[in-house]
Formats: structure tokens, sequence, C-alpha cells
């Protein structure tokens, strides 16, 4: 018996938007969903003619979001989720409208634009049925979750150190001041929030730290910088971290680190063993224990566990990248979604950041920013 897909609208992702398009292809990967609505832009005529490019039904192909969700509500066959892909500071205002309207929510992160706004959101899903996740896709990799199972395992026993490092160079220059849209809103606190590159890539590195490790950071010692002349949020953030059980730890976020193109690093160093992953080497997880050489875990002769290979869809020796992460949080969700529909509740297995997580990582924002405004003394997560 299929199972029908998951009628899909879209706020955000039109025209000259980068993570629109990964969404629409991530969410369509697995046939889970069918992408039949938008509101594509922040300007009406670029939000119609953005539905329009991309062969959605004039009908439904809206102005706003706003009219969007009140055009889909009227319909027996409307939207039942909704990819929020705006710039940060719509992400509360859009979730809470689709929440109200019925529709789950796959949010893109950071979760709001501050912490206070991301608490209202999750006050707000607290009284509903409704899903929020949110799209930290570098725990839908099959060697992260592979590595998640072995910590939680004992593998390497007791956690010391977690080490994490996301380094980009693209924004070594004035990026903004060129006309160029990513940079343009990502380095606006208007839009993007108290935290830049330590928004953007500082709390993937940080959820991807907390999610494999399986332990939660209480506090930080932050420096942010916006080393680029003139620019107003932080281009590198680099910090301390400590664990609640007493590991410590660093993470390291930068968008000036020339020569980078995404190299999101994390190592976990353990009483008796250590495993490092590299998200552009994605499919291959380095292992060390004490006493024995180390060696290079694939997915190659089924030498992984359930966990890596339940979100496995090709055989080894075919990476399973970036886009196949995503389906991998779109695919998740689906099937919490098909629960939900059916009534039941949601699988034990199935796993997916939810909006828990996207509050925890807007409590690292703040702890970050406030440390670094007082000189780097350590600051609760809250």
């Amino acid at each position: 018996m299929s199972i029908p897909r998951i009628r899909l609208g879209m706020i955000g992702g039109g025209q000259d938007a980068f993570i629109g398009a990964v969404h629409r292809m991530a969410s369509r990967l697995d046939d889970r969903y069918a992408f039949v609505a938008g509101a594509l832009s922040s300007t009406p005529e670029r939000s119609i003619a953005s539905g329009l490019a991309l062969g959605l039904d004039p009908a439904r192909s809206y102005p706003d979001y706003p009219a969007m969700l009140e055009g889909e509500a009227a319909r027996s066959d409307g939207i039942e989720a909704v990819a929020i892909v705006t710039p940060n500071h719509v992400h509360v205002p859009a979730a809470k409208a689709c929440l109200a309207a019925g529709m789950h929510v796959i949010c893109d992160k950071p979760l709001a634009a501050s912490l206070a706004e991301a608490r209202e959101l999750e006050a707000v899903a607290a009284g509903s049925d409704r899903i929020v996740a949110v799209t930290y896709n570098y725990t839908g990799y099959p060697m992260v979750r592979q590595a998640r199972a072995m910590v939680a395992a004992g593998e390497i026993g007791k956690v010391r150190v977690v080490q994490v490092e996301y380094a980009q160079g693209w924004l070594a220059t004035k990026l903004e001041d060129s006309g160029q849209k990513q940079a343009a809103w990502r380095t606006d606190p208007a839009r993007s929030g108290a935290g830049g590159a330590l928004g953007d890539i500082g709390t993937h590195a940080f959820n991807l730290a907390e999610f494999v490790s399986g332990g939660e950071v209480e506090s930080v010692a932050c420096d942010l910088q916006a080393t680029v002349p003139g620019r107003r949020l932080d281009d590198n953030a680099q910090m301390l971290l400590r664990f609640k059980g007493g590991a410590r730890g660093g993470l390291w976020a930068s968008q000036i680190a020339v020569g980078h193109e995404n190299g999101l690093r994390l190592r976990i160093y353990g009483e008796t063993g250590s495993l490092e992953w590299l998200q552009e080497e994605p499919n291959a997880l380095r292992v060390s224990r004490l006493g024995d050489t180390t060696r290079i875990v694939t997915r190659a002769g089924g030498g992984v566990g359930t966990e890596a290979a339940r979100v496995t869809r090709i055989p080894s020796g075919h990476p399973e990248g970036y886009l196949e992460a995503f389906a991998t949080i779109y695919t998740e969700v689906a099937r919490a979604i098909d629960a939900r529909r059916a009534g039941m509740p949601i699988p034990a297995e199935v796993r997916f950041p939810t909006i828990m997580d996207g509050v925890r990582g807007m409590a690292f924002i703040e702890a970050a920013v406030r440390s670094s405004t007082s000189g780097g003394r350590w600051t609760a997560v809250a």
C-alpha cells in the first residue's frame, strides 16, 4: 500500500536563493513530499515569478506567506507541511503562523533571531500537535550516525575532549558590499540576529558536537571577531567548552579562513579511543583505540551498525553526501508526520533535530555573545 506524499509548501527560497533549492531537492530525493505551493520571496512580484519559474500552479504561487496559508487552508488538497528558508528574522513569525494554520514546520537553522523569540515559538509548539523540525542537516550523514552510536555504546570510553571546527573562507573580503544576496543578509544584524559566522555555521558545529558526543555543553568562554573592517557581525568565533559530566572542548567557526571551502571537522577523545569525521570526506570515520591500529571505518562490507545502515541509500563506494544527508532529515520528518496522520507515536528509531535543538542553538549563540562582550568570561548556556 503506497503512502501518500506529504503536500509541501515553502516560504522563501525563490530566485537567487541557494538553500531553497537544497530543501526542494532534499524533500524529493526519497519521494516523500510533493512541492505544491510557495511564497518564495519578500516581494510579491518576485514571489509569484519564482513560483511560476519552478512550475507551480499559478493559483498556488502566492505573493506572501499569509496569503499562502489562507489560500491553502481553503483547499481540500492544501499543504500539510511548510519549509521555512528565509533569513532568520522571518523564521519565528512564519512558523507561528504555520502552526496556527495546523501545518507542520521544517525550519532552516538557526531557529530564530533571538533566544527570547525561540522560546516564544517553543511555547506555541508545545500547545500544538504539529511537528517542528530544524534542519541541522549534518546529523543526517550515515557516518555521523555511526559515530554517535559508537560513543553511546562506550566504544571509546567516557568522553574527555570534544573538538569541533567549521571553517569557510567565502567572507574573507567585504562581499556584502558587492550586492551578493547571501552575504548581505548574513552580515545584517536586523535579518540575521546577534550571530554572524556564529549563527550561520557555529550553530551547526555546536549541534554536531552535542549530537555525536551525547553530552551537553553547560558553559562557554568565547572570543568573537569581526575581522573585516566595517563588518557588523562576527566572521570568526573561537571558544572553549565545558560539558556536563566533566568533558572539555573547543569550537572554532570562521568564514574568513582563506583556503577552506566547507571544513566541518569533529574529533571526540574518550578514555580508551577517539573518533574523527570530516564533512568533506563524509563516508569515512577515523577510529583509534588504545593499543590498537588506527582504522578507517566505511560502509564497505556492512561494517557499520543499524544507525548508519538505516539512513544509507546506495552501495558502498558511492558517496552519500550533502543532499543525501539533508534528505535524511526530510525523510525522518516524513515518518514522524505519517505517524501523526495515523494517530500513532513516532517510531523510536526516527531521529531528527527538533524545536528543542533549535532553542538550544539559540541559547548557545546568546551565551557566546555575552561571553565575548564580557571579555571571554565563562557563561552558562541557559
